[in-house]
């Protein structure tokens, strides 16, 4: 009853963000996105709360046993309050220009955006390659920015409100030529992508039950059941993965930036590259923890004793 109500909102606010998002200067919709967070911030108790209890993750200063909820009482210091607000604004201009590449996307990408120096390389030499990073800084940018650098792209999108809203998103974020497969079922076009010369675009940091793929490892200390798709694709691909990120700049740009790249022998060994590849993000949402969603639940799922008792013989 309540998605039935909720559906034709749904409709209305991604027809709504793509009409007016992609009419907008690249200035005003930035400022659009921020007066949105603004107001997310403000009503979106229960998502402050579960900021405030994923920040003290982050900072070690929550109780290291059981699923992270909701913290009882919002009462934040005044660096955490200042860190959550801008968690929010970064989530807003993430999305923000998901629907402003709708339109021009290349010229638009662009003028949102660099490669650095170092992702240029790695790019250069090795085509295709698996790509992973997580939901930090502008997530949309980075295979929009590896296409402009020459490779033929494919990411992966979850479900979001209803099919048709789904769908509807999907197409905005292929307007530059990336290719976009549903999460259901991607397993076979993702492995014939790679084969044929793809790369893949990968976000880790989300929890995905075992039955669909996902192993336990630790976040922060944490266990949480993650996708093992890069170094399973990288393994069987025999192309290298690159863990990047795209830090925001004070001009409201992005620039992506590689955090660690391994070669495709070293994911044979699945577990211990899935490990890796979230310690890398981990040390970058570390020191970045504004620029990391932090009103997701990534740790609403514990494991059994098996399963504890294999991380900890992995770990």
């Amino acid at each position: 009853m309540k998605r039935a109500v909720r559906r034709p909102f749904e409709w209305l606010g991604i027809g709504i963000g793509i009409l007016v998002f992609s009419n907008l200067p690249r200035r005003w919709m930035l400022g659009l996105c921020d007066f949105i967070s603004a107001v997310m911030y403000r009503f979106d108790g229960a998502g402050r709360r579960l900021s405030l209890a994923n920040l003290r993750v982050i900072k070690g200063t929550l109780k290291p046993e059981g699923i992270v909820r909701p913290v009882a009482k919002y009462d934040p210091t005044p660096s955490e309050e200042k860190i959550i607000r801008r968690s929010y604004r970064n989530m807003a201009r993430t999305v923000g220009h998901a629907f402003w590449t709708c339109r021009n996307a290349i010229k638009r990408v662009k003028a949102a955006g660099e490669m650095s120096e170092a992702g240029k390389r790695f790019l250069a030499e090795n085509n295709p390659a698996v790509t992973v990073s997580g939901h930090i800084g502008c997530w949309e940018i980075l295979s929009q920015l590896a296409l402009l650098e020459g490779h033929k792209m494919m990411s992966v999108a979850k479900d979001i409100g209803t099919g048709g809203m789904t769908n509807l998103l999907m197409k905005s974020r292929m307007s530059i030529g990336q290719e976009i497969v549903h999460a259901d079922g991607a397993f076979r076009p993702l492995m014939q992508g790679i084969k044929n010369g793809k790369s893949l675009g990968l976000l880790v940091d989300q929890l995905v039950k075992t039955k669909d793929g996902g192993i336990w490892v630790r976040f922060f200390g944490r266990p949480i059941p993650v996708s093992a798709a890069p170094a399973f694709f990288s393994a069987k691909g025999k192309a290298p993965i690159v863990v990047a990120w795209s830090r925001p700049l004070k001009d409201g740009r992005y620039r992506c930036e590689v955090v660690a790249s391994y070669k495709c022998e070293e994911a044979r060994n699945i577990r211990a590259m899935t490990e890796r590849c979230i310690r890398d993000l981990e040390r970058v949402i570390r020191r970045h923890p504004s620029a990391w969603v932090l009103n997701y639940r990534y740790f609403r799922k514990w494991p059994t004793e098996k399963e504890m008792a294999d991380i900890s013989n992995n770990g």
